[in-house]
């Protein structure tokens, strides 16, 4: 079964940093794309970041030098660095898979949850 556990999320004052990472299980990552979406409440899913299967990456723009993305195909895992964190950034991170390429990134794009998400809350 396809599965993907997000952990690292945290409470966080603003101008902190937090790693997400999520693990995969029943599938090997090689050679998906792997994104990071947000969804704060009341809002649309947002996504944030992207990273191809040959390691190029996207942002979203309010996240460009702040954030990096990164994968480990060994572990089946893909991260998140979060610096300079803002209250704007407080949502639920979740990852997916791509099986073809790196999904356009921000709001009004479809993007499914594979796994509970972790919760990060920016706030002072």
């Amino acid at each position: 079964q396809l599965q993907f556990v997000e952990s690292g999320g945290g409470l966080v004052q603003p101008g902190g940093s937090l790693r997400l990472s999520c693990a995969a299980s029943g599938f090997t990552l090689d050679y998906y794309a792997l994104y990071w979406f947000r969804q704060a409440p009341g809002k649309e899913r947002e996504g944030v970041s992207c990273i191809e299967s040959d390691g190029s990456t996207t942002y979203l723009d309010s996240v460009k030098g702040r954030f990096a993305i990164s994968r480990d195909n060994a572990k089946n895992t893909v991260y998140l660095q979060m610096n300079s964190l803002k209250p704007e950034d407080t949502a639920v991170y979740y990852c997916a898979p791509d099986e073809i390429r790196c999904p356009p990134l921000g709001v009004g794009i479809r993007y499914d949850s594979w796994g509970q998400g972790t919760q990060v809350t920016v706030s002072s």
